[in-house]
């Protein structure tokens, strides 16, 4: 209760409460959420060789684009727009009378990325973005009248930083969030209750298909059929589930791994992977070129195994026949990089 002063009218008011040397919030301790307004601290973060928080350094960009070799005039198709890095590089590429299809499911990131993009200027008729799953790329194309398919085309595969790094989106178990991890918060079930629903034989067979998980059965006695609902609580039972002489380091990429596991599995991946590359060769005309990133041996597989088979139907002329991955120096800029893998078809 306050109690005015003597000879006042006014309450009187409680001393703010010390919050403490450090903000809570994520949104307040990561400033590099806004980069207009924090240009310096985006740039100290960049030079530490981390990504900023939001953000997304797109890989191998010069590989990509001399793989993918675009011009002037050309149709380029990016299968996954995600923060626009590659997209926009693509775009200045096939001016002018060229015109980039951007594909993204997310519905929270695709509008800040489509502004993005139209912010460089070029004619409004060189961008059109959709929100659709890369699996729905033929009949995008069909309905954009690009019936003889793309001259280019570029999928990234995987999670993007912006994901990542918003808690609220479950990705990351180094933020405390709903255990979520939907690329499309829209459609799908949650992580959450994907592990309610399933059995420890099925999620001991998850996790080593997904993450190549060596304790996948000690870990699905402990998840399987259990309530989670928080990044941080699924973090803190695996690693009560692991050997207690394990090292920090190994414990961390174990919890990674099952996190990686359930992304795939909550968002079909692979499934809606296998269904692209089965579309893939229809979907570019004749002398076309694709470039795919990986970064999963279970991504780079599919991927591998479609692409020796193309040659083998004479649906492709050319195919990498090793993956091409990226330089130290730019693992050492951008650390996300290092587990990425690129391989690139051309079509007959």
């Amino acid at each position: 209760m306050n109690l005015p002063e003597a000879g006042s009218s006014e309450p009187h008011k409680r001393r703010p409460r010390y919050q403490g040397k450090n903000p809570r919030k994520f949104e307040d301790k990561y400033k590099e959420l806004n980069p207009a307004l924090h240009p310096e601290t985006v740039a100290k973060v960049r030079a530490s060789g981390k990504t900023p928080a939001g953000q997304h350094v797109p890989i191998m960009v010069g590989e990509i684009m001399e793989v993918l070799a675009p011009k002037a005039g050309d149709r380029a198709l990016d299968c996954t727009l995600g923060h626009g890095g590659h997209a926009a590089e693509l775009l200045k590429a096939v001016q002018p009378d060229g015109c980039l299809l951007g594909l993204d499911q997310d519905p929270i990131e695709i509008e800040k990325t489509a502004a993005r993009l139209r912010e460089l200027g070029f004619p409004e008729a060189t961008l059109i973005v959709q929100r659709i799953n890369f699996a729905g790329m033929r009949r995008v194309l069909a309905e954009q009248g690009w019936h003889e398919g793309a001259d280019v085309i570029l999928a990234d595969l995987g999670v993007s930083s912006m994901q990542i790094d918003n808690p609220a989106r479950g990705f990351s178990f180094k933020h405390e969030g709903p255990l979520d991890m939907r690329m499309n918060p829209q459609r799908g079930v949650p992580a959450s209750e994907l592990l309610v629903k399933m059995s420890e034989e099925k999620l001991s067979e998850l996790l080593a298909e997904n993450s190549d998980e060596p304790r996948a059965g000690m870990l699905a006695k402990a998840l399987a059929q259990r309530a989670f609902m928080s990044t941080t609580q699924l973090a803190k039972t695996v690693r009560m589930a692991l050997p207690y002489a394990l090292e920090e380091e190994q414990k961390e990429a174990t919890i990674r791994r099952v996190f990686q596991a359930l992304r795939i599995a909550v968002n079909e991946e692979f499934t809606v992977l296998e269904a692209w590359l089965r579309d893939l060769p229809h979907c570019m005309v004749a002398g076309g070129r694709v470039a795919v990133l990986t970064f999963h041996s279970g991504e780079d597989r599919r991927v591998k195994k479609a692409f020796q088979a193309g040659l083998r139907e004479g649906l492709y002329r050319d195919v990498s026949e090793e993956v091409t991955r990226p330089s130290s120096m730019e693992v050492r800029a951008n650390p996300r990089a290092a587990s990425a893998k690129l391989r690139w078809a051309v079509r007959a």
